[in-house]
């Protein structure tokens, strides 16, 4: 229970044998969720070594993040409860893991609801910084990442199986990747064959990553990253791209703030859909939770109306299965996107 945040009480149990959060009980659902993931073919390969290990409620345990990068595991708290109980995750994770991991990352400074727990700090819970750079794989393509100061735990796990679709359209094609963060997109699409890419996020940091990973792919020759405002780069650049990446941050966090949100999905859209040449792809996302697919689809289509491209889905996008979804909490279900043939 907190009366700090949002969501006042999160089950961790239920029925006449729910268990207590004992020590045991941490290492069950912790082994229960990494036996998941042993079943999906995330885990024992060098193709891929980052995967989400704790998916909150779609893993039963509302409120807990965690995201496993190679030997180290980087735990995130939503909620007062999961946050007091870190030091029996991070016992737990160790007894699942064994030598596998060598450390435990706490990154809930940001995450923990208001100041119910007061100075919240990030920082080791097992082991230590090497200071040295950490290099993950994901379906073979390799990327630096940073936990400590990047973005939620360090990268955009949840745009794996994106990522890999759009290799499949990338040979030979002008790539706009924005909003790239560490350039996921833009990686696949190097290592796919594309002309060239180009890449655009408003933080300097997220470019310095991004360049970086252009420079793991061995591909850098094909790319320009642009430290820029996305509506301002779209506005001031009169290229035209035959495939166009659209992944913004969340327009909106609660329901206040939802129209303003699908206001802002048409703008960008539409500002985005003027850059893609005949024929050119539009793989556009939304991952605020209380926009449903159904509204961020008529977003999508009224900024097809205003920019006047005739457009067709080819495909309706979600997150991958190591990010699972409760049939009892369907909120769980945040990220939507789409694939559209732009005429």
């Amino acid at each position: 229970y907190s009366s700090g945040g949002s969501i006042a009480v999160r089950m961790l149990d239920f029925g006449l044998a729910a268990e207590l959060p004992t020590p045991d009980f941490w290492v069950k659902k912790l082994a229960n969720a990494y036996a998941l993931r042993q079943r999906l073919a995330l885990t024992g390969t060098a193709n891929t070594n980052v995967f989400r290990l704790v998916h909150a409620e779609g893993d039963g345990l509302p409120g807990l993040i965690i995201d496993v990068y190679g030997d180290v595991a980087v735990v995130q708290a939503h909620s007062v409860g999961m946050y007091r109980a870190r030091p029996e995750i991070a016992t737990a994770l160790q007894v699942v893991f064994g030598d596998k991991l060598r450390s435990i990352y706490d990154k809930s400074s940001e995450t923990v609801p208001g100041n119910a727990v007061g100075d919240a700090k990030n920082g080791y819970l097992f082991g230590e910084s090497t200071g040295a750079e950490h290099i993950v794989h994901e379906n073979g393509h390799q990327f630096a990442v940073d936990w400590e100061t990047g973005q939620k735990t360090g990268f955009f796990i949840d745009q794996r199986d994106n990522r890999a679709l759009l290799a499949r359209y990338s040979p030979g094609r002008r790539v706009l990747n924005t909003f790239c963060y560490t350039g996921g997109f833009s990686v696949y699409a190097l290592e796919a064959g594309a002309e060239l890419v180009h890449s655009v996020d408003s933080s300097k940091k997220a470019i310095a990553l991004t360049e970086r990973n252009a420079e793991l792919s061995s591909h850098a020759e094909r790319h320009a990253a642009y430290p820029e405002d996305v509506l301002t780069f779209l506005k001031n650049h009169s290229a035209e791209y035959d495939l166009l990446v659209l992944d913004p941050p969340a327009f909106a966090k609660h329901m206040g703030a939802r129209h303003a949100a699908l206001m802002g999905y048409k703008r960008l859209n539409a500002s985005g859909i003027a850059h893609l040449a005949p024929g050119g792809l539009l793989f556009t996302f939304s991952c605020s939770q209380v926009v449903s697919p159904e509204l961020f689809e008529g977003a999508v289509l009224a900024a097809a109306i205003e920019a006047g491209r005739p457009a067709r889905i080819l495909h309706r996008l979600t997150q991958p299965a190591d990010h699972p979804v409760s049939l009892f909490h369907p909120e769980g279900a945040y990220l939507k996107g789409l694939v559209l043939a732009v005429e």
